[in-house]
């Protein structure tokens, strides 16, 4: 029977319509709008779209939103500065810079200039030693959206076996420290397996739940999977297409028709994981806006 197909668009229009009512009644409550700040350093096209992305997703959902556009050249200094303007702004709750920066600004400096209470990013060390410890926290936007999409679709990962394939600190390292939390959603027994292992396979055959998320092009195939397995496939990689219309198509890391015929369940790239990032950020600001009458 082929695998059921976990839909990350419809998941996440779900949310946004939760964040977008539950916003308005912040709003008619105590006259708090939430409100975001963008960074964006230099001409990136990937990050200009990122952006413009995330901006209008905040319109829809009725959120205050500003962005603040730097030349490429802007020194350290001044985007520190920047920042420290935006975590003094009553009407700012969530502040994002926009990543990769130039390689003359020190990422690590301009996110831990991000007032914590700010760090919708969830990307700052005070949020990330919480993550780890089990406090409440502003969590990653996509582990965070990974780990609903296993909620929403059915699959709880409590005492499952989850492989994660990846270790970066913007996925891997804290979907594992969220799946692995005594707490609902989570209580998963977790392995991290990365490109370091002689054989992937090894991992990925034991996984009830596998979170791929390596970054190479589907390196995982069916046949390194166990019957039955949910798949959740981070990846979004480009290959060379000429059927397609740009010349390209988008794959994940996992290898989406031979898989299908394994798991139980898969997201598919695009339309899986990818729709829920936005989700999170929206669901985050929110947060951070109530915790401004609620701490």
């Amino acid at each position: 029977m082929p695998a059921q197909i976990i839909d990350g668009k419809k998941i996440a229009e779900d949310i946004r319509r939760e964040v977008k009512e539950e916003a308005a009644r912040l709003k008619a409550s105590s006259g708090i709008t939430p409100g975001l700040a963008f960074i964006l350093v230099g001409e990136n096209p990937a990050s200009e779209s990122y952006v413009k992305m995330k901006g209008k997703a905040c319109e829809e959902v009725g959120f205050y939103s500003v962005t603040e556009r730097m030349t490429a050249e802007t020194s350290e200094e001044v985007l520190l500065q920047k920042v420290r303007e935006f975590n003094q702004d009553p009407r700012i709750h969530g502040l994002l810079v926009q990543l990769p920066l130039p390689k003359h600004i020190s990422e690590h400096k301009v996110i831990e200039q991000i007032n914590p209470k700010k760090d919708v990013d969830g990307f700052h060390p005070v949020n990330v030693g919480k993550l780890v410890i089990g406090e409440e926290c502003f969590r990653p936007c996509t582990p965070a959206g990974i780990q609903e999409l296993l909620v929403r679709s059915g699959h709880d990962p409590a005492g499952k076996h989850v492989v994660v394939v990846g270790r970066s600190n913007i996925v891997g390292k804290p979907i594992a420290n969220i799946l692995l939390q005594k707490q609902g959603g989570a209580n998963a027994v977790v392995t991290v397996a990365h490109t370091g292992a002689k054989d992937l396979s090894i991992y990925t055959r034991t996984a009830d739940i596998l979170i791929a998320a390596i970054g190479k092009a589907e390196v995982i195939t069916g046949a390194m999977l166990k019957e039955g397995v949910v798949v959740i496939d981070v990846g979004v990689n480009r290959i060379d297409d000429p059927t397609a219309k740009n010349g390209y198509r988008l794959v994940g890391d996992v290898h989406f028709e031979s898989a299908r015929k394994i798991a139980k369940a898969i997201t598919p790239v695009p339309g899986g994981v990818g729709p829920m990032t936005i989700a999170m950020l929206l669901k985050n600001t929110l947060q951070a806006a109530k915790a401004t009458i609620q701490p």
